[in-house]
């Protein structure tokens, strides 16, 4: 993992910051090589206040790359909504600061509260069920901030090292390059690649593979890189890849990655 990766941080802004949920989100994020930070007021008994004072001087002495931010903030009145307060607070100071609210009102009468709190300011904002699993946060902030690491992990057998523009195959630990994956074959591959880590499932469509296209006919020359790198890539594995095997076509929109298992 490089040093540009590690310095890559996610602040979580949370009441509960010494709660199971938060516990297991952490880790997930560690797992994957962020820094976490949890904002944590020196006073014994705080309000939502405390948190917002104590949110906004981290932001500013540590400039994280996302933000992850509870809406509620103990059971006091005012504090119902103190993470929309807080959001607010963020967005006008740091407007491309990604935010990914906790929240209990996903459904419910106080849903529309805490969505149209948002709908005023132009920022990356985004909510999710504070009872969502690790995964789904981890990936719901991919989404939002859109970025990828230097190493992306398929599976256990593939990486693809984004910086150096090399796809490894681990075999009993020990990573092997493949060396026909360059040029167009490796941008086609980190596209897709780049995709699935921020959204699983998603499928890239044909108009942003033809970029990376010679010749007079841009869908039969996906269709032929996108051959290569399967053959490329079993071959090192030693395995032989089909049409619903790692990179599936789906007719006339583009292709999806499967990473092996």
């Amino acid at each position: 993992m490089t040093e540009s990766r590690l310095q890559r941080s996610i602040l979580i802004v949370d009441d509960e910051w010494d709660s199971n949920i938060v516990r297991s989100v952490r880790k997930r994020l560690d797992d994957e090589g962020w820094r976490t930070r949890v904002v944590v007021p020196f006073d014994f008994i705080v309000s939502g206040d405390d948190f917002e004072a104590e949110a906004l001087y981290a932001i500013e002495e540590e400039r994280p790359d996302g933000v992850v931010l509870d809406v509620r903030f103990g059971e006091h009145g005012a504090d119902r909504f103190k993470g929309l307060s807080i959001l607010q607070k963020i967005v006008e100071q740091h407007p491309q600061l990604p935010v990914l609210m906790f929240t209990q009102y996903v459904q419910g009468p106080d849903r529309e509260t805490a969505v149209r709190g948002t709908l005023k300011w132009d920022a990356q904002v985004d909510f999710i069920d504070k009872l969502a699993s690790p995964e789904e946060v981890v990936m719901r902030l991919r989404r939002l901030m859109g970025t990828t690491p230097d190493t992306i992990r398929l599976g256990s057998k593939i990486s693809i090292d984004t910086a150096n523009e090399v796809v490894y195959v681990h075999d009993s630990g020990t990573p092997t390059p493949i060396s026909e994956l360059h040029g167009l074959r490796f941008d086609i591959l980190q596209e897709l690649a780049s995709t699935w880590y921020r959204s699983p499932g998603e499928l890239v469509p044909f108009a942003k593979l033809m970029r990376y296209t010679e010749g007079e006919d841009p869908r039969a020359s996906i269709r032929v890189r996108i051959r290569e790198i399967k053959v490329a890539v079993g071959k090192a594995m030693g395995v032989r890849f089909g049409a619903g095997d790692l990179i599936i076509n789906i007719r006339d929109r583009g292709y999806r990655l499967v990473p092996p298992e």
